[in-house]
């Protein structure tokens, strides 16, 4: 959740976005997985808490908007895209650097595609929600990826440390 929050914050200000909204909906996003791991639980449970917390309502529509599931919940808004195009992406980013010994540092897209490719190497991670995220998004994939890299890079000492 903290390499979403990081992407999703880069990507607030390349958008001319709310920085902090948008952190908040990278780092909330899958904050009931654990508890209530199976659709549609999650993150309908989820929601339900940040509506009692008194979130708003743009935030709750992006995290429940990242569940492919949910067909009341449909990407409309930026957040909204930018939230699932960076969701899976930053998972598959950190296995990618797990596997490095310079961690993210020198991780180009090529390399990204190429482990992409290998359907046994971050198994669960999956490969349709990352090319449909870059497409509805509207970036290149090579440009999302490298975009999330960066971004992940200067929290990289969270990520791995």
């Amino acid at each position: 959740m903290l390499a979403v929050e990081a992407a999703m914050r880069a990507y607030a200000v390349s958008q001319g976005e709310d920085i902090e909204k948008w952190g908040i909906v990278g780092l909330l996003h899958d904050f009931d997985y654990e508890r209530w791991p199976n659709p549609p639980d999650h993150p309908t449970k989820g929601s339900e808490i940040l509506r009692q917390k008194q979130y708003q309502e743009d935030v709750i529509y992006a995290i429940l908007s990242h569940a492919d599931y949910l067909p009341d919940a449909p990407r409309i808004s930026t957040m909204d895209k930018a939230l699932y195009a960076c969701d899976e992406l930053c998972g598959f980013l950190v296995a990618c650097a797990l596997v490095r010994p310079e961690r993210l540092k020198g991780l180009e897209p090529k390399s990204v595609r190429k482990k992409l490719k290998n359907v046994n190497f971050a198994a669960a991670v999956n490969r349709n929600d990352i090319t449909r995220g870059a497409e509805d998004f509207g970036v290149d994939l090579d440009a999302h990826i490298a975009f999330c890299i960066a971004a992940l890079i200067g929290i990289s000492h969270h990520l791995f440390d």
